[in-house]
């Protein structure tokens, strides 16, 4: 599998106890969402058009403390596309074993200049299914 998300672990990604943070997994998980997205969809062309990602919901299961020192990758899969909004399964993996340290279903819509979620069809669902025909999603 191809990881598009490769982290070194580092002391300020750690809390007291020299196990990376619950909030850093967040930003892993961003990190790879946003570098999925930018590989499969015009980020700029949406932005441009006033159609931005929101994310609505983050539902985490810590499964392993992580020290520092150690390499992690991302993985971002597609859950379920809805009419409004789409769920990704994503997880941070320990790179040398692969065991997972964290995973997530993350819901996002889609939304438009005004910040309301617009139904995803046409165009805009083509686009969002080219997210299916990765090694990484």
């Amino acid at each position: 599998m191809e990881y598009l998300t490769e982290i070194k672990v580092r002391g300020y990604h750690a809390d007291f106890y020299g196990h990376v943070n619950n909030a850093r997994y967040l930003e892993f998980f961003e990190e790879d969402r946003w570098a999925t997205l930018e590989s499969k969809i015009d980020l700029k062309k949406w932005a441009k058009q006033g159609i931005i990602f929101l994310v609505v919901n983050i539902n985490v299961n810590y499964r392993l403390a992580v020290p520092v020192g150690e390499t992690l990758v991302a993985t971002t899969t597609i859950e379920k596309i809805g009419n409004r909004s789409v769920v990704l399964n994503q997880q941070i993996l320990i790179k040398e074993s692969k065991k997972v340290a964290a995973d997530a279903l993350i819901t996002f819509v889609i939304a438009d200049k005004t910040g309301r979620a617009v139904a995803m069809e046409g165009e805009m669902l083509q686009e969002i299914e080219k997210l299916r025909s990765s090694g990484t999603v």
